[in-house]
């Protein structure tokens, strides 16, 4: 009987693998610990940041990328922080739409909590009512900041690509196609991912 239980278990995996499924290891991580400012913010946050069910879960990865690599699966709305051993922690992301969407390889160029924000010029372009910041500036870091509680801003070639993974004022919006390019997460999964990061990780972006 165990060795049929045994067999049959190769079986399922295999078949979860060969359908596109993940299998999860480890289901539900625990929340990251929190500093007072996130603790004052995050009491203000929207009612879907509590809402949305906790996602991150280590589950089985196959790839070539060294342990450490944060892989974005804008296709599937997936982001990877790989672990050793064929693991990762999968969080569920929001991500550009297909027009507007960027791949490539970069790596985290710099690290900010709660941080300000002001809109590019393209956005500005694009959304008119976004052209009142040229007057008074960035917005604060703060809860209901586009940003969230969490940015890592990519790099390639030592310059700044624009694009950044950070938390999100809407996490209604999380498992969409739905930003303007940039890779939102919920605040709670982005406040996670920076604790495990640091300046020179490198970040694949795939579609």
């Amino acid at each position: 009987m165990k060795t049929s239980a045994f067999v049959i278990g190769i079986v399922l995996a295999a078949g979860a693998l060969l359908s596109g499924c993940t299998p999860v290891i480890q289901a539900g991580l625990p929340d990251p610990q929190l500093t007072e400012r996130d603790k004052q913010m995050m009491a203000l946050a929207e009612p879907d940041e509590w809402k949305i069910p906790t996602r991150r879960s280590i589950v089985q990865y196959q790839t070539p990328e060294k342990p450490g690599t944060i892989i974005v699966d804008t296709g599937q709305n997936y982001l990877y922080y790989i672990l050793p051993h064929g693991q990762a922690i999968q969080y569920r992301i929001a991500s550009g739409a297909e027009y507007m969407g960027w791949t490539g390889r970069a790596e985290v160029g710099a690290m900010k909590e709660w941080p300000t924000w002001m809109p590019t010029e393209s956005i500005m372009e694009r959304w008119p009512q976004f052209q009142v910041y040229k007057q008074h500036g960035p917005l604060q870091g703060q809860w209901d900041n586009p940003l969230g509680a969490r940015a890592l801003y990519l790099f390639v070639d030592n310059k700044d690509t624009l694009i950044r993974i950070h938390g999100t004022n809407e996490p209604s919006e999380i498992g969409g196609h739905v930003s303007s390019g940039c890779i939102r997460m919920r605040d709670m999964d982005a406040i996670d991912l920076y604790n495990r990061v640091h300046v020179g990780t490198p970040v694949v972006v795939i579609s």
